[in-house]
């Protein structure tokens, strides 16, 4: 069984001050731990770990367990390749272990970590864009809505209001756990219009 250790940056006795060297070698111990489980991204240097038995080693593999503490946010913020946490999760599994020593499962996993990013920046902006106008539009129908009162003049017909239980469907939100709750609903009336055919 492996003795579990305390990560680097999270050792705190206040019973006694920590010296120079210790705060020296823990910086140390953290910026390599850092570098290495960045190192964790490159499928290449995955499969190099495979072929030279590294991966099959005990010791190794509960060393790539421990570094699991990188997930959590606190020390997460300081990775700049962040997909390597999704390898340190794959490498728990002996499977993947197995696998990544195959140089067309490696040439799979590149092609696709690639594809990802490709995609994965073309769909963001597209989301930013969309969001924006969004924003945009609700910005708008707010302003019209505050400077313009509804005109029922020019044969528009009322807007309906009809109080329904919430969580049926017609209300928005959650539904509330009251049992006799209900939420006002704003539906406007079709136009009385003849069918086409």
């Amino acid at each position: 069984m492996m003795e579990r250790t305390t990560p680097p940056s999270t050792i705190t006795d206040e019973s006694s001050p920590r010296t120079a060297t210790e705060d020296k070698s823990q910086r140390l111990r953290f910026q390599i731990e850092l570098e290495f489980v960045q190192t964790l991204a490159n499928p290449h240097y995955l499969n190099f770990l495979a072929q030279n038995g590294y991966l099959k080693q005990e010791n190794f593999v509960n060393y790539l367990r421990y570094l699991l503490y990188w997930k959590e946010p606190v020390y997460s913020v300081y990775l700049k390749f962040p997909q390597c946490l999704h390898f340190l999760e794959l490498l728990q599994y002996e499977t993947f272990r197995r696998e990544i020593a195959n140089q067309q499962c490696v040439k799979f996993i590149e092609d696709q970590v690639l594809l990802h990013w490709q995609h994965y920046t073309k769909k963001r902006v597209q989301l930013q864009k969309s969001m924006q106008q969004a924003r945009d539009v609700g910005a708008t129908l707010a302003a019209r809505t505050d400077s313009t009162p509804p005109s029922t003049e020019s044969g528009a017909q009322e807007p309906t209001v009809a109080r329904t239980p919430v969580g049926h469907g017609l209300a928005a939100g959650r539904p509330s756990p009251l049992a006799g709750d209900t939420q006002t609903v704003t539906r406007q009336q079709p136009p009385n219009t003849k069918p086409f055919y």
